[in-house]
């Protein structure tokens, strides 16, 4: 899901409550909102505060993919202090220009208060040391050191953070890649086994089982390449499958296939359930034995649940030799695309394999 539009969002958010700091730590908010916009200081710190804004992005965007994550920690750093620099004096010495081009009446004298500014009884200076002015404390080298460090480390960390997620997408996007290309010639290699088959009895079934095979490979080579698909492509895509397991053994097998619930708008990891199908069939048809199987698939609200059951049958020892490649790379895959999401029980006994996957959607 595309989640731009909120990101936007919560920059601009977020910058609107930055800048919204130096009103709200004015010590004339309480006077109004007049009396802050009055005071030439309020411009100072505002500044400031812009420019500790466009450095966060400056760090974030350029300064640390540009130089810290090319390990020119010298040059970063370096480019970092002359950042901090530029943003303690620079609001500094615009004042200085602007008091050197409108200077501050002097205060007016009561002669009734000898303590009053502007007496000369009084040592106080005739300048205001409000916010922002030159000798003013409201915002201290103190105040800015911390501001800019908070700034700094929040920048790097977030970036260091994002950049671990991108790490960690790209493995699991290599890893799913990895585990998709091992699926597809694993579904040829029994789809043709079981048209092979066909063939080899001269079954009039063999054109039907070429024509579901064809829909089958249209939607692993199409469908199946994105990272969800509709839950109705992927069962009929199961059905297509077991309805040409019923084209090679015929009645040789009791198959029960239940589908419950309502599959629309929901969507799945394609390709995710069929190899708990196959392997049903792999170890649980043999035209010689009593051969019963049971898949079944429910939906409620937005939790799937797959319940498949097979007898277990004779097999060659030859016919073994990917035993549980299928069922070992799903589990992989539902430990990356649904970690926290699914549950999956496996029993395994002499006679039956059950399988039974709860499935968050």
């Amino acid at each position: 899901m595309n989640n731009k539009p909120s990101q936007i969002f919560i920059h601009i958010a977020g910058c609107v409550l930055f800048l919204l700091l130096p009103f709200l730590f004015s010590p004339d908010r309480q006077q109004g909102f007049s009396s802050v916009i009055k005071n030439p200081g309020y411009y100072s710190d505002l500044l400031r505060y812009v420019m500790m804004l466009l450095f966060f992005y400056l760090n974030y965007y350029f300064l640390i993919p540009r130089f810290y994550f090319s390990e020119k920690y010298f040059i970063y750093f370096l480019l970092v202090l002359g950042c901090f620099f530029v943003i303690s004096y620079m609001p500094q010495l615009i004042d200085l220009k602007r008091g050197e081009r409108f200077p501050l009446p002097p205060r007016p004298v009561n002669p009734f208060n000898p303590m009053s500014p502007g007496n000369p009884m009084n040592p106080m200076p005739d300048r205001p040391l409000g916010r922002g002015a030159p000798g003013g404390d409201f915002f201290s080298m103190r105040q800015n050191i911390s501001l800019f460090l908070a700034i700094f480390f929040f920048s790097l960390m977030l970036r260091i953070s994002n950049r671990w997620r991108s790490v960690e997408k790209e493995k699991v996007d290599r890893e799913l890649s990895y585990l998709k290309a091992q699926i597809n010639p694993h579904f040829l290699f029994n789809t043709l086994n079981s048209i092979y088959a066909l063939a080899i009895n001269k079954s009039d079934d063999t054109a039907t089982a070429v024509v579901k095979l064809s829909g089958m490979m249209r939607y692993v080579l199409s469908d199946a390449t994105q990272e969800y698909v509709p839950l109705e492509k992927e069962i009929n895509y199961i059905r297509n499958y077991i309805e040409l397991q019923e084209l090679r053994f015929g009645e040789s097998m009791q198959l029960d296939f239940v589908v419950e619930g309502d599959l629309h708008g929901k969507k799945v990891a394609p390709l995710i359930l069929i190899a708990f199908v196959e392997n049903a069939f792999k170890y649980g048809v043999n035209a010689e034995e009593e051969s019963r199987i049971t898949i079944s698939v429910q939906v409620i609200n937005n939790v799937l649940t797959m319940k498949v059951y097979n007898h277990k049958v004779k097999r060659n020892s030859n016919m073994d030799s990917q035993h549980g490649l299928g069922i070992a790379n799903t589990k992989n895959r539902l430990e990356l695309l649904y970690p926290s999401r699914h549950v999956l029980e496996i029993k395994n006994t002499e006679k039956d394999f059950t399988v039974l996957l709860t499935l968050d959607l």
